[in-house]
């Protein structure tokens, strides 16, 4: 009996001295004068964030809702400190000033485990820095005036499969539709590959794409515990490595590299890219090039190039159900296009569809695709108007869809009003209240490219179709809890009817 209770006693002490070793790691922001909720003793602020019982959006509303008059907030995910920034100055010394502090994303690439996480949206500062400057010429103007074109063959597509979807009079899911449309885009104009999404077999690259982001039991649970425990993942990747994408990309982007040098073709896109890298690896100090990271950075544009641009389409879509007197004003635009230029379709003369590109910035405002702009320093790096110096290696957020969503900033923000993109208006807001597509060095790639593949896509859509809600169609809108990005629950639904 004696030796029980010295066991039930040794067992009480253990976890007394665990429980004060973790909250012992709370005073991180007191310490520095930073308010913040309450942690709880073992998963600190983000326990539905992080077990996904609410979604990112809805988890970062909350907090800056509570918070939105101070300049920061402290949070912890689990024992780790996070910071939240909500003013503006700061947020601008975070993306840009001092950039050189914040060069990194927490949620950086688990080779072994993840082989296709290796892309330039995940990878670390010391292989993003090299690779980056090396990326950037593709997406110059004059190489998106070259892939303009493919896109407008895509968009042709896209007239065609939707008559046939129409003519069947039954709800359309505008978020598959879309999804398949800029599918077929990235694949010509990244890969030169005909991915023939657009049809009613399902295409293996469509399969795949839709993979990268569904929200499943095995996908939450490798993102969080990449995020809580990321030193266990790694380990995971001897056991327990993803398989599926790895396969399917490597093989897709190793043998279209094998076939262009058999062939001798030569074609200004991604593709391309990889084969010069390949060939000329000197060129990338630091960064071993193999074949898995080579297919890894096709990847990560395939997957964000596709699934951004047609969220903002069908997001464009939903609102547009719901209002109207903007479809019709949007409609009456493109017809006016359509009597200038008929069926011909350029960079230049797509940028004079003014109120087109006040409807797509005010769906990135109400809808950016990511809830949080993240970053981590690199560095410690000191806040001058702050008084206190953040460690290197800590997680910073940006609550990008709650300053999105503050009525302070955009009156009766659940509104959907393209007029606040007037120039007058956005001369008003400080420029870091709208950043959709990030800001600074590390600032999305292909924003241009991809406004670029929404708006022609719309632009077909909307030419000789109207758009409605109907049963299906969830309003309000949920979103999906445990998705990477801002995804609607279920998908969106809407009537779509040929205009006479």
């Amino acid at each position: 009996m004696e030796n029980y209770l010295e066991f039930f006693c040794g067992v009480v002490v253990l976890l007394i001295a665990l429980y004060y070793y973790r909250i012992s790691h709370y005073d991180f922001w007191s310490k520095r004068g930073v308010f913040g909720p309450k942690p709880h003793p073992i998963f600190g602020n983000l326990f539905d964030l992080s077990f996904a019982r609410i979604s990112a959006a809805d988890a970062i509303v909350d907090i800056y809702k509570t918070y939105k008059h101070e300049p920061v907030v402290g949070l912890f995910e689990g024992t780790s400190p996070i910071l939240v920034i909500n003013d503006p100055d700061i947020i601008k010394n975070v993306m840009i000033r001092d950039f050189s502090s914040f060069q990194e994303r927490p949620y950086t690439a688990h080779g072994r485990t993840e082989p296709m996480s290796q892309h330039l949206f995940r990878l670390d500062a010391r292989k993003w820095r090299p690779l980056r400057p090396k990326i950037t010429p593709i997406f110059t103007s004059g190489k998106l005036r070259e892939m303009f074109a493919l896109m407008v063959e895509c968009s042709k597509n896209l007239e065609g499969y939707l008559d046939n979807v129409v003519g069947k009079g039954e709800p359309v899911k505008v978020s598959e539709l879309s999804a398949q449309y800029t599918t077929d885009v990235v694949g010509t104009c990244a890969f030169g590959i005909n991915m023939n999404s657009m049809s009613e077999k399902e295409s293996e690259f469509r399969r795949m794409g839709r993979s990268m982001f569904n929200t499943t039991v095995e996908s939450v649970l490798r993102l969080k515990t990449s995020l809580l425990w990321p030193k266990f993942y790694d380990l995971l990747g001897f056991v327990v490595p993803e398989k599926t994408l790895t396969r399917f990309f490597t093989k897709i982007v190793m043998n279209a590299i094998k076939y262009r040098e058999e062939h001798g073709i030569h074609r200004p896109d991604f593709i391309n890219m990889l084969m010069e890298f390949r060939n000329h690896p000197e060129q990338i100090e630091g960064v071993e090039l193999t074949d898995t990271l080579l297919a890894a950075l096709a990847a990560g544009f395939f997957g964000a190039g596709f699934e951004t641009s047609s969220s903002s389409i069908s997001w464009t879509l939903y609102e547009l159900a719901q209002n109207h007197e903007i479809q019709d004003k949007l409609h009456a635009e493109i017809k006016a296009y359509h009597i200038k230029y008929g069926d011909t379709f350029t960079v230049n003369s797509l940028n004079e569809l003014k109120y087109l590109d006040k409807v797509f910035k005010e769906i990135l405002r109400k809808y950016p695709a990511g809830a949080i702009i993240q970053r981590r320093t690199t560095s410690a790096c000191t806040f001058d108007t702050l008084k206190f110096t953040l460690p290197k290696q800590i997680a910073v957020w940006i609550p990008l869809f709650a300053i999105h969503r503050d009525p302070e900033i955009y009156p009766d923000p659940e509104k959907f009003d393209p007029e606040r993109f007037s120039e007058e208006q956005v001369a008003t807001r400080h420029p870091m209240h709208y950043l959709p597509f990030g800001d600074g060095p590390r600032s999305c790639i292909a924003s241009r490219f991809a406004q670029l593949q929404a708006k022609l896509g719309l632009i077909k859509i909307l030419r000789n179709h109207k758009v409605d809600v109907c049963e299906k169609t969830m309003i309000p809108c949920e979103y999906e809890k445990g998705a990477i990005l801002l995804q609607p629950k279920g998908g969106i639904y809407l009537n779509i009817t040929k205009m006479e």
